[in-house]
């Protein structure tokens, strides 16, 4: 595996962490909250997700806008965000769905914490896996005599600082968002 295989994964690895801990609910309301949810719409033929059906903006730190494209399956938008079981109760206000969400309590706020540090904690795991799958393929080439005693040491130690400029990486993603939301 070579150095950009390796940075390629692990990349891949933190943007699917960051877009898995944008849904955790803040202080403030953001789009992420809704537009991954998959809702069945046009009688159940099709599987959406909401930012494909519909423009979500935020009109205040409470409230959120879902406006469906195709105004006939605001009630399927509804029920599939309901279905979705996040906690979210929209409101239908003729074209458009209205989400108010109240403030966060103390306890909501600590759930959210616990739960974003499972995250970060497995997206650390991935990272580790990726590098030992990396070290194992060194290991490899160096007993089948591919490469060097010393391009093996270097190589193993390339793999280590790439693991933890990730793990920084992640830390620093999960630091952001633990201010986010604690903040109040």
């Amino acid at each position: 595996m070579d150095e950009s295989s390796l940075r390629a994964k692990m990349t891949q690895v933190l943007d699917l962490l960051r877009s898995d801990i944008a849904s955790i609910r803040t202080g403030r309301v953001s789009p992420a909250l809704v537009e991954n949810i998959v809702v069945p719409a046009y009688g159940g033929t099709q599987r959406l997700r909401v930012l494909e059906l519909a423009t979500i903006s935020v009109s205040d730190s409470q409230t959120l806008i879902i406006e469906p494209w195709d105004k006939s399956i605001i009630g399927d938008i509804r029920k599939g965000i309901l279905e979705a079981n996040v906690g979210l109760n929209p409101g239908v206000d003729e074209t458009k769905l209205r989400i108010s969400l109240p403030p966060l309590t103390t306890e909501d706020r600590e759930k959210y914490t616990k739960l974003l540090s499972t995250k970060l904690e497995g997206g650390k795991v991935l990272i580790r896996q990726i590098r030992g799958e990396a070290m194992h393929e060194v290991k490899q080439a160096f007993e089948k005599k591919v490469i060097t005693e010393d391009e093996h040491f270097a190589k193993e130690k390339k793999i280590q600082q790439i693991t933890d400029e990730f793990v920084g990486k992640i830390d620093s993603v999960g630091e952001t968002k633990k201010q986010e939301l604690l903040h109040l």
